[in-house]
């Protein structure tokens, strides 16, 4: 076994704390990387809270993983030693249903391994980036280019895929408004991503405070939500809305927002269900959709897509020991727009 340090929860009740504990010998397709970077998801709070169900514990969370490797097994051809790499949110999946070959493996009919607090095909419970070291199967390794700020390009593994994913599936281009609701961690990537892709992008947000950062992210027009005749003047005009929301909101209030035939598209996850009017979506023959990341070939596109253009996530660099200053600033929404654990920190 590989000695591995971390920081990890014990149980739903304790902060993240050191802890010592191993990874898997290198089977003939696996690769060993050191982490550099992970990114901190507001996922990863839920989980180490157990808010989600089904906690597995000691947890040592994080799926936003870039570093560089150092170990490749006997028969692995798609990396070497000295490669930039990445992993994100699943480390396996069955390979064999419908959607894994469709390169779809983040809905495996028979369910993904996910990055941590899941169980391998080795019986042994997964552990995740706020770790020194990890060792992953070629095929959910990902390669990062040089060209990108490895710091800002570890969220693009959750961050960056979950919102580059739909606006992709969607075909959200040229001649689209699309409307970001929420400028946070996934926001912020959506603004980023429709501009490059060529739709006019509207923010739309209940903090005033934003507006500045919107327009400079790359956004065209800003929609405080607070304010009634800014959403009343709103009322028909977007074809897409990317919610990133996970606080609880009105989804009727933004379905008004969309022409006919409009899409809301829900990517935020709120701790209670929605409530949804029917009128909200017969008055204008609408959809309410939804999308989780994205497989291994789209979110190497999307990494690909990333190095072209020079996107990466804005940060905020953070010593590990301060993972708990992070989560509360998370929550309170204080964070130019995703923290990044520096494992040199370790």
């Amino acid at each position: 076994m590989i000695p591995a340090k971390g920081y990890a929860a014990q149980s739903a009740q304790t902060d993240l704390a050191p802890w010592d504990f191993e990874r898997r010998e290198l089977n003939p397709h696996d690769v060993q990387f050191d982490i550099q970077y992970c990114g901190v998801c507001h996922s990863d709070l839920h989980q180490i809270r157990d808010e989600w169900g089904g906690a597995i514990f000691p947890m040592v969370p994080g799926h936003e993983i870039v570093g560089k490797v150092v170990a490749v097994g006997s028969h692995v051809k798609k990396f070497k030693v000295g490669d930039i790499a990445g992993t994100g949110c699943l480390v396996d999946s069955c390979r064999t249903c419908d959607n894994c070959k469709d390169g779809l493996e983040q809905f495996c009919l028979n369910g993904m391994v996910g990055t941590y607090n899941s169980i391998g095909k080795d019986g042994v419970p997964t552990q995740g980036g706020y770790s020194n070291t990890i060792v992953v199967h070629e095929d959910f390794v990902l390669h990062i280019s040089d060209k990108l700020d490895l710091a800002g390009a570890a969220p693009l593994l959750c961050a960056g895929i979950t919102t580059y994913s739909p606006l992709r599936h969607w075909k959200v281009g040229k001649g689209h408004k699309l409307a970001v609701l929420g400028l946070g961690g996934l926001g912020h990537m959506a603004v980023k991503f429709g501009v490059a892709f060529g739709a006019e992008v509207t923010v739309l947000s209940s903090s005033p405070e934003k507006e500045a950062d919107a327009k400079k992210l790359g956004a065209h027009q800003f929609v405080l939500t607070k304010d009634e005749a800014q959403l009343s003047a709103a009322r028909g005009r977007f074809d897409f809305i990317l919610d990133t929301v996970s606080a609880p909101h009105d989804i009727n209030l933004y379905m008004a927002l969309l022409r006919r035939d409009g899409v809301h598209i829900c990517v935020g996850v709120p701790p209670t269900p929605y409530q949804l009017n029917a009128f909200s979506l017969i008055g204008g023959r609408k959809s309410l959709v939804g999308s989780l990341i994205g497989g291994l070939p789209e979110t190497q596109e999307m990494l690909n897509f990333c190095a072209a253009n020079n996107i990466v996530s804005e940060i905020e660099m953070i010593d590990i020991k301060d993972i708990h200053k992070a989560y509360d600033r998370m929550l309170k929404g204080d964070v130019k727009y995703r923290f990044v654990i520096d494992l040199a920190t370790l």
